[in-house]
Order: structure tokens, then sequence, then C-alpha cells
């Protein structure tokens, strides 16, 4: 999956919890999150980044959960895993690793495979 392809997916399934996402599809979806916050961080001293970055963690903050619980799904965990991150640190660590981990190969109780290509 592009990075335009995750961005896509990630606001077109913006309500969705069900499903798989993809490694690709998360990770793009952080980087494009990262660069929005950088380039709002940088217009603060002209004023308009506080209002941006309040406008965009707004409209962000349900598509991050959705795509979060789908990266979990995709690992054939369930999306309720996603409140370890309330553990101090060991919830962090434990999330980055199966965000990490490739996701089981073929269908899941979850879903289809994301990554099936077929003929």
């Amino acid at each position: 999956m592009t990075f335009g392809q995750a961005v896509r997916s990630c606001y077109a399934n913006y309500t969705t919890f069900s499903g798989r996402a993809a490694r690709s599809e998360y990770w793009f979806f952080v980087l494009f999150q990262c660069v929005i916050t950088i380039f709002c961080w940088a217009l603060i001293p002209f004023g308009l980044g506080r209002a941006l970055l309040w406008l965009f963690a707004l409209a962000n903050f349900l598509p991050a959960i959705c795509v979060t619980v789908r990266r979990l799904h995709d690992t054939d965990r369930s999306g309720w895993w996603y409140w370890i991150a309330f553990v101090p640190l060991v919830g962090a660590i434990l999330l980055l690793i199966w965000f990490c981990t490739r996701g089981t190969s073929g269908a899941n109780r979850f879903g289809p495979d994301p990554l099936f290509q077929p003929d």
C-alpha cells in the first residue's frame, strides 16, 4: 500500500473498527500525522499553528483509534488490547512490538488478509 492509499483508506474507514489494517497502512498514517503535526508546530509563531493543531487532532482522533484497532486485528488480537497502552512503559512497548509484527497470513477471525492480491 502506498502512502496516499494508506491515508485515503484510513479516512474512508474512519469509523470502521472491523476488519484488518496492514503494517503499511498503519505506519503511513502515523507518518502522515507526524508530518502534519510538525507543520502545525512550525506555524505556531505565526499565530495559526495552535488552531490548526487542535483541528487536526480533533479530526484525526477517531481515524487513529480505528486504524489502531484494525492493526491489532491484523495480528489476530482483539481491539480491546488497545487499553494496555495505559500500563506505564510496558503497554507502549508491547503495542509497538505488535504494530511492527507482520500480520497473520491468510484470513483470521477478523477478516481476510489485507495484503492478499487475487490473480
